[in-house]
């Protein structure tokens, strides 16, 4: 068989907040008392074959998801569209609290209509936070209570550190995760919703006539890259 392998890392900066809030692939550590950035990253490589720790690098201290938030908020819509409870060619209204989520956006416009389709690719090339909250709304009546049920989804999956509060990522006190929780989360994609797995692999998504290449600058770079987000 293939060996096969994933890397979930947590990048630190000097301002890191501020980089978490500007790009939310960039994810700050903290400390797990005071929940003040250590300036510390958290990495950790599993091989899927058998689940053997391959590298890890503070894999079990608390850390902001960011942008790999995202990540629960696809699996959750997986999980819909597989129990029949969403459509790829289903359309959604964009609210008005949708459309005013800070950059980066699509620019969605309240009021409009948006198949189920695009704004996955939305979410899994552009990192879309617009986008997460239609669909956050479409499926737990509201973002908040979406976060409740991507928290009780982690806590089903073993992530038993990993708290969401938001469907997109952006800043949350209070939304804090582990490498090895989201090493969980990957390995579940892979295993619970693999005929999905394409849409992190997709390289470009056009929406309202503009292109928009993957966040994910690996995906160019490596051929023995797949997917998974930044």
């Amino acid at each position: 068989t293939i060996r096969r392998a994933f890397l979930v890392t947590a990048l630190i900066w000097l301002a890191c907040a501020g980089l978490v809030y500007l790009w939310p692939a960039l994810a700050c550590a903290q400390d797990s008392t005071t929940h003040k950035p250590t300036g510390r990253y958290a990495s950790i490589i599993v091989d899927t074959d058998n689940l053997d720790i391959l590298h890890a690098r503070q894999i079990d201290e608390l850390r902001y998801p960011a942008s790999l938030t995202k990540v629960m908020t696809l699996y959750l819509a997986f999980d819909a569209l597989d129990a029949g409870q969403l459509r790829l060619e289903e359309k959604i209204k964009v609210s008005s609290t949708a459309a005013r989520t800070p950059p980066v956006d699509i620019g969605l416009r309240a009021g409009e209509t948006v198949s189920v389709d695009t704004l996955l690719q939305a979410i899994a090339v552009r990192s879309a936070n617009d986008a997460a909250v239609v669909l956050a709304e479409r499926l737990g009546g509201s973002e908040a209570g979406f976060a409740d049920l991507m928290t009780a989804k982690a806590r089903s999956l073993g992530m038993s550190q990993t708290t969401f509060k938001t469907a997109n990522g952006l800043p949350h006190p209070e939304q804090l995760t582990t490498a090895r929780d989201m090493a969980k989360l990957a390995n579940a994609v892979l295993v619970n919703h693999r005929r999905h797995y394409h849409y992190f692999g997709l390289k470009t998504f056009t929406f309202n006539g503009r292109t928009y290449r993957n966040t994910n600058k690996l995906l160019r770079d490596r051929e023995d890259v797949d997917g998974f987000k930044t």
